[in-house]
């Protein structure tokens, strides 16, 4: 999943996705156990239904194995209406509307429809089937057609208006007064103020857009499990360690496929067969296939999608009054305006492609030294760039692997967050998961007390998406002055173990590790007040920052003495590889920055249209790229009919979001190695003031105050070696 060391873009956030789903963006994916009161139904067969009782699990998590398929419609239907009947008597009060009675009280509203969601969207992205996402084509827009009710309820509003008005005169504190004008913009920006004609038009471009996203991600999701090469001819393994081709082998069992070895475009098994197959034809037939996912004229092609889904959220923006779809998003996010993201674009983009033709050069030579009579070309990149990787810096990833087993290098990350914030990590067996691979723990702070619940989802599955990401189950929050715990998930598709190698994580796989536990430590050491403004409840560019900000540590010199060891031996990583480490650091960051943000302005362009779009994706594609002047031998990480972040993952007009936050992880991280990595005080700062507050502040005014300053660009140009 992973072409990049120091900048993983891989991450598919669903829980961001399902933001759009609900009113006033309270966190996604939320809480378990908090149905106002517990109410039997039985259904066929006298099952109960498991989301109208008080789930008596360690910490009132999910209870997996009780629920049914059959339990999510009538579940999302009397959760819905629950929904709506809270909302009304909050519109329908005859009350001075104030902060606790309107603003507050709709931050408490729809805590069954959370815990039903909280379960039912998590699965649909993690271990999804037919009958599963059936049902999400019945929901969605369901939930899309409340989210519109409610933000275009005008008594409802008139309350939300009421207060925001007089905010500087209630003695708010912060996070209460970042309550009330979020709360508030989501009203406006929802269309609260439109007339009742443009409302209508309004709700029903957002039925249609979440039906769009469904089905383009789903189409994706199909068209990867859908692929297999299968090998018979033993000569065209050569080149691939014996570890890949073993997993080959198991994979073709598995399914039943014709062939002794089978290799898919998941991409623990595309990225070995891209970086080591000999066989030059296998490697081009398995790289476009990757490419031209759901772009054949059949029924799982997205390019219709596409441009249905652009032109229905540029006519939403005009509706909202903003020149483009892209002005709308990012009006809510650190950058504020197009003209922000394609200046910071700008200052990258040029060293980016100087340091790739760089490399391009570096990997013809070799081609021409070999006999090669032919040029670079994308699907030879990862071949080629290994050779030069063990030509330069005599670094080999198989070397690499035995010394990051998965459990090992968990338990690395573990200790950071240790080191960092005193926090444990502790094996829970006995709570339940949603499918046998998952692993539960409980998390406990310097005190001992419980802070939350971690499951970790490592492998892929035909019923996963692809990627990687972070789910809350259940956010922190406070209600009735009681701390609620979050529950957390981190999902990835890692390299599986085989009949007699566990699982060996590649260095990219590494940093995917310690990227998605960022995410997790943002969601368990949160400590908020309200749902809406808990954990990663943050702008889309600044959501990044803590997660980018734990790679940095994956790859310590420091850090790598104190967890990577050889799963045979236990031998501790030697400084000889640490040091090759260390000095490959930068390598192959023409290619790993420049693919990346090809995607990033793609997505920009695509949401920078200001007139409907009538033409071929492609074409539009094949435009954006000669605009900027992509070299030939790079493809952009996400063409247009499979790009999920753009058309399906909640990222549209924010994929930038990365390199955005890259700035701030960076230079976060220098601050750490001025003082010392585990510098109690820095860490309590960066906990206290970034980590822990969510979006109960400007993000920029808590970074500030853990940074005594502004982030400066020079520590991430000088990290990837273009300064």
């Amino acid at each position: 999943m992973y072409h990049g060391v120091g900048l993983n873009l891989e991450i598919q956030k669903g829980r961001k996705y399902m933001k759009k789903l609900f009113i006033l963006a309270v966190p996604v994916l939320l809480m378990f156990g908090c149905s106002t009161a517990p109410e039997k139904a039985k259904v066929e067969g006298g099952h109960v239904n498991p989301f109208f009782e008080t789930w008596n699990t360690p910490f009132g998590v999910a209870p997996f194995g009780k629920i049914k398929e059959s339990d999510y419609l009538p579940a999302f239907d009397k959760a819905i209406q629950e929904k709506r009947n809270e909302v009304d008597a909050i519109a329908d009060s005859s009350t001075k509307p104030d902060f606790e009675n309107t603003v507050a009280a709709l931050d408490e509203t729809g805590k069954l429809l959370e815990k039903v969601s909280g379960v039912f969207f998590n699965l649909t992205s993690a271990d999804t089937n037919d009958e599963l996402q059936e049902i999400a084509q019945k929901v969605t827009p369901k939930l899309s057609a409340l989210h519109d009710d409610i933000m275009m309820n005008d008594k409802l509003f008139k309350r939300v208006d009421a207060v925001y008005q007089q905010r500087d005169k209630l003695n708010l504190n912060p996070e209460q007064l970042r309550l009330v004008t979020e709360t508030w913009k989501d009203f406006v920006r929802g269309g609260a103020n439109l007339n009742p004609e443009k409302k209508a038009e309004l709700k029903k471009i957002n039925q249609e857009i979440s039906v769009l996203e469904l089905n383009f991600g789903e189409n994706v999701r199909k068209q990867v499990n859908s692929y297999e090469l299968g090998i018979d001819n033993k000569k065209d393994l050569a080149g691939l360690p014996a570890s890949v081709v073993e997993a080959a082998a198991e994979a073709a069992k598995a399914e039943g496929e014709d062939g002794e070895w089978v290799f898919t475009l998941d991409k623990p098994s595309l990225l070995p067969f891209l970086t080591y197959c000999e066989n030059r034809a296998l490697r081009e037939k398995i790289f476009k296939a990757y490419i031209n996912q759901c772009n054949h004229g059949n029924q799982l092609d997205n390019n219709a999608n596409i441009v249905k889904l652009v032109n229905l959220r540029l006519r939403k923006a005009k509706l909202l009054g903003y020149k483009n779809h892209a002005s709308y998003v990012l009006e809510e996010n650190v950058a504020k305006t197009p003209e922000n993201v394609y200046k910071l674009l700008g200052k990258v983009w040029k060293p980016t492609m100087e340091t790739a033709k760089r490399e391009v050069a570096d990997m013809q030579k070799i081609i021409n030294k070999e006999g090669g009579n032919f040029k670079l070309q994308p699907w030879d990149w990862w071949f080629y760039s290994e050779k030069v990787r063990k030509a330069k810096y005599n670094l080999d990833d198989a070397e690499l692997r035995p010394y990051f087993e998965l459990e090992t290098v968990r338990k690395g990350a573990f200790m950071v967050a240790n080191k960092l914030y005193g926090i444990t990590f502790t094996p829970r067996p006995d709570i339940p998961v949603y499918q046998k691979d998952v692993k539960a723990y409980e998390v406990k702070d310097a005190d001992g007390s419980t802070i939350g619940v971690y499951y970790a989802d490592n492998f892929p599955r035909p019923s996963k998406r692809g990627g990687a990401w972070m789910n809350a189950y259940r956010p922190q929050h406070r209600e009735n002055g009681k701390n609620i715990l979050p529950v957390i998930c981190n999902v990835t598709n890692f390299t599986k173990p085989t009949a007699t190698t566990p699982s060996l994580l590649s260095l990219e796989e590494v940093t995917t590790l310690f990227h998605e536990f960022g995410h997790a430590l943002h969601g368990l050491l949160s400590n908020c007040t309200y749902r809406k403004l808990a954990g990663t409840s943050v702008p889309r560019d600044f959501v990044e920052m803590p997660s980018q900000f734990m790679e940095n540590w994956a790859t310590d010199p420091q850090i790598l003495k104190l967890y990577a060891k050889n799963y045979k031996t236990g031998e501790v990583i030697p400084d000889s590889l640490i040091q090759k480490i260390q000095n490959a650091g930068k390598f192959n960051q023409g290619f790993i920055t420049g693919e990346y943000m090809a995607a990033a302005y793609l997505d920009m362009d695509w949401h920078t249209i200001t007139t409907p779009f009538t033409g071929k994706p492609i074409d539009f594609e094949k435009k954006a790229m000669a605009k900027i002047h992509l070299i030939p031998e790079i493809v952009e990480r996400y063409r247009s009919p499979y790009f999920r972040h753009a058309f399906a993952g909640g990222y549209d007009a924010g994929y930038y979001s990365y390199i955005w936050a890259a700035v701030l992880d960076a230079d976060a991280f220098a601050a750490f190695k001025e003082h010392g990595l585990f510098d109690p005080a820095t860490a309590k700062s960066f906990r206290n003031n970034v980590i822990s507050r969510g979006n109960t502040e400007d993000p920029m005014v808590l970074y500030r105050r853990f940074r005594g300053r502004d982030p400066k660009v020079d520590a991430l140009l000088k990290r990837k070696g273009f300064k």
